[in-house]
């Protein structure tokens, strides 16, 4: 399918239209040329049916349907979880249809979706976004969605789709390789691990709460961060109480502006409760309305409004986080949450700046973490009295390390040890900063109690800090107890079901099962996790040692290779000096040597 005229070179006429960040869709028919020389007639009988059925769907799901091509069609959007729905709905069209055709005579669609700034006139859009979502949809098999990074920060994997990393192509006429994602529907019951019943978890009797962003009555981009700031707030207050168990923000994020009901998002995070609510600014006050929902029952169970400066939010101690927190509490239950500080969050601007970072390291490749790095210091260096920015650079000299990047890996695991002490500095008890500090001791294996020591202080001191108990498990792993690992691996992928960095969860799992030798979970796990990022090293060298305790000779070589494509300089030496020489290390060595790895 050709996009002409859906390029910043196309001509206008008068003022450039106005430019807004859109995504935009493009659909076209497989072989298209080829059905039509073969029977033109019916195709575009069939092809007039189904833009009759695009013309309602696209709407529907809150989205523009820009222009037909013949043989495709180009839609623009707000939100990236729409387009995605909306091209799964346009795929399902043809399965009917195509029941009662010879497979030569069958209509298949492949879809392209990219997220840009866009110029968004009356009758069309234009801008190399557009040209680059009909690029990526060139790389899609028949009924498949390929979405770009910019498309996959905006769904949530498990929620939207199930999300399968592409990796990196070269696009005809773009300049540098472009990160993509194939988006698959949701499977019902295809869930690799879900958390055991509340009931039949005898370990941990608090309840659970979930609390959701809250949405704006008056939405514009200046009141965006104040719904994030009301949920960050609540959450880093409760989060300091021994009696509740308190979902992960990332997770809870995933829920911003869906209408979910209560129900369904326990189904998603198990969650008891939620507290969910909205708000409303006028010059410079802020009303809130907050509901408590049971999610057992499906019922409210405490409502309140509150009002005040805007400002408050802003503040250390603010009386309205307070008094949210404290009435939440107590319907909850029925008695006062201790208060605590909460450090002061930054604006929208860097709040973004940090979860790019965040998001970025995450993706493994050398020039991702090279952004990552840029965006937080960019953050660290803004608020200079804040600890996470320094905890999460400590982090990124550890994953520069487990990626192969780093030259020298005790040096930068030493790095990391001294990032960790500057966010200590700023917060003692910031179970983060003590995670990761006690992280790279226990990679080091050079003080093993002192990074035991640390770690349980972090998971004593925010019993619902994901990162810590992911941090115990690899100790676990490593020096400690094989059983342990796989306790404290689940409880982190608890907290966090549909965190981001879940594929960094199901490695962590997977490795717990390594110790185990539960080969075919192991397996299972790291498949799901590479499917995240394909570009994780610890996930594939996981995956590798499974297969070939399995006797899957074949598999195992072919993940061998995979790996070295990634580390080809790898040895086995160097990959013995990245860490402490652990039992476990020491068998994925084995295995490697076995495969053919130079020892040196």
């Amino acid at each position: 399918m050709q996009l002409q005229g859906s390029s910043v070179d196309a001509p206008l006429d008068g003022a450039l239209p106005l430019q807004q960040h859109k995504v935009v869709l493009v659909v076209d028919l497989v072989e298209s040329v080829r059905l039509m020389a073969s029977n033109e007639a019916a195709v575009v009988e069939r092809w007039q049916g189904f833009m009759r059925f695009a013309s309602k769907c696209v709407p529907e799901h809150r989205g523009r349907l820009v222009k037909s091509l013949g043989d495709g069609l180009l839609a623009e959007f707000d939100e990236a979880a729409d387009a995605v729905q909306t091209a799964m709905a346009l795929h399902s069209h043809f399965i009917p249809v195509n029941k009662s055709l010879h497979p030569n005579e069958q209509l298949h669609l492949r879809a392209g979706i990219n997220a840009s700034q866009l110029y968004v006139g009356e009758h069309d859009v234009y801008g190399h976004g557009v040209n680059l979502a009909a690029r990526v949809a060139s790389l899609a098999e028949p009924g498949d969605i390929v979405v770009t990074a910019s498309v996959r920060d905006g769904i949530v994997d498990g929620v939207d789709g199930e999300v399968e990393d592409m990796g990196e192509s070269y696009l005809k006429h773009w300049p540098e390789p472009v990160r993509t994602w194939r988006v698959h529907p949701v499977r019902a019951g295809q869930v690799l691990w879900r958390p055991e019943p509340r009931e039949a978890a005898a370990t941990d009797f608090r309840p659970s709460i979930a609390v959701i962003p809250f949405e704006a009555r008056n939405p514009s981009p200046e009141h965006f961060v104040i719904g994030e700031l009301i949920a960050d707030g609540v959450i880093a207050q409760l989060s300091r109480s021994q009696d509740l168990r308190v979902i992960s923000r990332l997770s809870t994020t995933a829920f911003r502006g869906r209408r979910a009901s209560a129900s369904e998002i326990d189904g998603r995070l198990d969650a008891a409760f939620v507290l969910s609510g909205s708000y409303a600014t006028l010059g410079g006050k802020v009303v809130i309305m907050a509901e408590l929902a049971d999610t057992r029952r499906n019922e409210v169970v405490w409502a309140e409004r509150l009002s005040g400066d805007t400002m408050d939010l802003m503040e250390v101690q603010s009386e309205m986080l307070g008094s949210l927190c404290t009435a939440c509490a107590h319907a909850l239950l029925n008695s006062e949450v201790q208060r605590s500080l909460v450090l002061p969050l930054p604006k929208l601007d860097s709040n973004a700046l940090m979860l790019g970072g965040i998001t970025l390291m995450h993706r493994s490749t050398p020039r991702d973490l090279q952004r990552s790095h840029q965006l937080l210091e960019a953050v660290a260096e803004r608020h200079k009295r804040v600890a996470a920015p320094w905890a999460w650079l400590a982090k990124w000299h550890i994953m520069q390390v487990v990626q192969g990047l780093s030259g020298e890996p005790a040096r930068d695991f030493h790095r990391a040890i001294a990032t960790a002490n500057r966010a200590l500095d700023l917060e003692p008890n910031s179970s983060l900063a003590l995670a990761i500090k006690g992280h790279a001791l226990c990679h080091l294996g050079e003080d093993v109690a002192t990074s035991r020591q640390l770690l349980l202080e972090a998971a004593q001191g925010n019993p619902n800090d994901p990162m810590a108990w992911l941090y115990n498990s690899v100790w676990s792993q490593m020096w400690g107890n094989a059983e342990d690992s796989v306790v404290e691996a689940e409880n982190a992928l608890r907290l966090s079901p549909l965190d981001p960095q879940k594929y960094y969860f199901e490695m962590m799992l997977a490795a717990s099962y390594v110790a185990l030798e539960r080969w075919e979970e192991v397996v299972e796990l790291c498949k799901s996790s590479l499917k995240k990022n394909r570009y994780h090293l610890p996930t594939i060298r996981s995956l590798m040692t499974a297969q070939h305790e399995l006797g899957e000779k074949a598999e195992a070589r072919k993940t061998f290779e995979i790996m070295l494509t990634l580390q080809s300089n790898l040895t086995i030496d160097k990959y013995l000096s990245s860490g402490g020489e652990s039992a476990l290390r020491r068998r994925v060595a084995k295995v490697m040597e076995s495969l053919g790895l130079p020892k040196n």
